[in-house]
């Protein structure tokens, strides 16, 4: 377990984010191993050290330095390296000005700030060495001028899965919406990693203008480099960022050269976590394979990765040691081989991955979907039970539900909390026009339940639905609602999954920092959701479609005043198009059949569609089809 502080759902730790980058990474050790084995004090001024540590464990200094006179004498915390022959230590914090009274061969300062500290401390160590962390500070281009060093902005930072191996190929298509914040041309900086962590390439792309369309093709990448095959992760750096520090992307994976795969996922969300949930069981036709990418730049000691049955504490340990940036693929089957879908399986991660995927192959076709965050600092809460009628169902998770005569549709609800134990909750369907054709209650569901709900058998049409809790049976809440989605072409088997989290939409009142929005506070009744167009691939068309849809917490909201702007890869504004969805109510949006041939070949790949609403907040599903039925589907992002 790697015991740092990451990130939450309100904001990342940027002091994790900078001494964990893959640039700081290399001065770091090369800092560990000059002062390996040696007598080192350390200075701590802004608190560094627990996170230091946890990343760099073999940091074991002798002595703790302190400024504040009242910690004088106050246990110092650390587990130091063997004495060495040096004076017997007391475990006690030192005054910094007593420093000289010490045997030590170095004193390590943890600050970016090496000026100041070599000012502040010099005086003090008769010749000691000083180190700081001021080697590890990235270059100046990647800096804010006029900052802080660890201002967010510095730091917006991702990580992707990618992969071109003869076999599959993939696509990060997103748009340069930091110009919505005033940073018009920022410089996306990229780092490709191969299966064992070896930095393959690196290369910078300047946004080409405002609102412009952003692509990272892998066979492109490939050939630019001369690449040999490779399954690997891509490191993403926004250079220039501007509102949040979050980068933001769709993946597209396409099997080549006559394989049919086609599957779509969300960005990463950097965000380590212990756990990992919303991962189903594979089906006894079914291989699984979980990509562990390690999200750092030291290896994940053999052991530390587990997976096991949700509900259930005895797991099965990843054997392998993970280097540095390495990608292991894991067969989760071939560890836990008696565990079948329905059931979930849980990722014990030690805070050593972000966001991983899951790809499942099945009669020669592969589907990648990701796991989603198991939070560990929620507990039940009563107060969802409570929530006032201002509020109407309050949080749900809402999913689309496609025509049911062509598609199987199965929902399984995730327990994604360390402590939830049980999930109280129903399904409301609706049809495309808001009306309410049905209500299920699966009941106060165990941790460890094993089943697949068939909407397929409940819906009456196309539409979408809302999972909720219902405490008629009792139960408890965290409000970390989760689901996962798994959509099957009843002619061709082509298969698609999806998982995403609950949310209050709608409400004019709010509940803590509920309603959402994607950007600006509560109560989020705004939308701005990013859609890419289509492609070609191999001679054949992708089109883009998406599932829209209006979900409400309380009845009687107004209809939606949607607007939908058709945009070039260059950001050029092209044409829109203008529609209204009921509260409740859903479409599915196809861009080939809303703008014209000429618009969209002026578009071109790399253009999207931009859907506002500044009266509600939408939310939507999107993906890629082809002539032969595959299809591709996660939920969309919006910024």
């Amino acid at each position: 377990m790697l015991d740092v502080q990451t990130f939450g759902p309100q904001g990342g730790n940027v002091l994790y984010k900078a001494l964990s980058h893959p640039l700081a990474v290399g001065p770091i050790l090369e800092l560990l191993a000059e002062i390996k084995d040696k007598r080192v004090a350390v200075y701590d001024p802004e608190g560094y050290l627990p996170t230091f540590q946890g990343l760099y464990p073999e940091f074991r200094p002798r002595f703790y330095l302190t400024h504040d006179s009242e910690q004088v004498g106050q246990p110092d915390g650390l587990n130091a390296s063997p004495d060495s022959g040096a004076a017997s230590r007391n475990g006690q914090k030192t005054a910094l000005v007593d420093v000289g009274s010490l045997d030590i061969d170095a004193v390590v300062a943890l600050s970016f700030e090496e000026g100041k500290m070599h000012a502040r401390l010099q005086p003090l160590l008769d010749g000691v060495p000083l180190h700081t962390l001021g080697k590890t500070r990235l270059p100046e281009k990647f800096l804010k001028r006029g900052r802080p060093y660890l201002d967010r902005h510095n730091f917006a930072t991702n990580f992707a899965f990618f992969r071109d191996d003869g076999v599959f190929s993939t696509r990060l298509v997103t748009a340069n919406y930091w110009s919505n914040y005033g940073t018009e041309r920022p410089v996306y900086w990229f780092l490709l990693f191969d299966e064992a962590g070896r930095e393959l390439a690196r290369w910078e792309t300047r946004a080409e203008n405002p609102a412009s369309g952003v692509i990272v093709d892998s066979a492109e990448i490939r050939q630019r480099f001369n690449l040999a095959p490779f399954t690997g992760q891509l490191f993403i750096h926004v250079l220039g960022a501007a509102g949040h520090d979050v980068v933001k992307y769709a993946l597209d994976t396409f099997g080549r050269h006559g394989n049919s795969s086609l599957s779509v996922t969300h960005d990463a969300n950097a965000w380590p976590a212990r756990r990992y949930g919303s991962l189903p069981a594979p089906d006894q036709d079914e291989q699984m394979t979980v990509w562990v990418q390690n999200s750092h730049g030291t290896p994940i000691p053999a052991g530390s990765l587990s997976f096991n049955r949700m509900g259930t504490e005895e797991g099965a340990a990843v054997a392998e040691e993970i280097p540095p940036y390495a990608t292991l693929a894991v067969d989760v089957g071939a560890l836990l081989p008696e565990v079948r879908w329905p059931a979930q399986l849980e990722m014990r991660a030690g805070r050593h991955v972000v966001r991983p995927r899951y790809e499942i192959t099945q009669q020669g076709r592969t589907r990648i979907a990701h796991l989603n965050v198991e939070r560990e600092d929620l507990k039940p809460d009563p107060a969802i039970a409570r929530m006032p009628a201002s509020l109407g169902r309050g949080i749900l998770l809402p999913f689309p539900v496609p025509d049911p005569r062509h598609f199987e549709i199965w929902l399984q609800p995730n327990p994604m909390t360390e402590t939830v134990r049980n999930l109280p909750v129903r399904v409301d369907l609706y049809d495309e026009e808001g009306r309410q054709t049905a209500s299920h209650f699966l009941g106060n569901l165990p941790r460890d339940f094993q089943q697949a709900v068939p909407l397929h058998e409940l819906a009456e049409s196309q539409g979408h639905g809302d999972l909720v809790y219902d405490f008629r049976d009792g139960g408890t809440a965290d409000g970390w609602l989760h689901g996962m989605l798994r959509y099957r072409h009843r002619t061709n088997r082509h298969t698609a999954e999806t998982s995403f989290g609950g949310h209050i939409f709608n409400t004019l009142m709010t509940w803590r920092n509920e309603p959402q929005s994607y950007a600006g506070p509560p109560p989020g009744l705004t939308t701005r959701i990013f859609l890419k167009l289509g492609q070609k691939l191999e001679g054949k068309f992708l089109r883009s479609f998406c599932h829209l849809l209006y979900p409400a917490s309380l009845e009687g909201a107004p209809d939606s005043q949607t607007r939908l702007y058709l945009y070039g890869r260059d950001g050029k504004a092209l044409a829109q198009r203008d529609l209204s969805l009921p509260a409740c109510g859903s479409r599915l949006l196809h861009p080939h059949k809303l703008f014209t041939p000429q618009e969209l070949t002026e578009a071109g790949e790399g253009g999207y569609v931009l859907i506002r609403d500044l009266t509600c907040r939408l939310f939507g599903y999107h993906g890629l089809e082809n002539d032969e039925g595959a299809f591709s589907l996660d939920h969309m992002f919006g910024f």
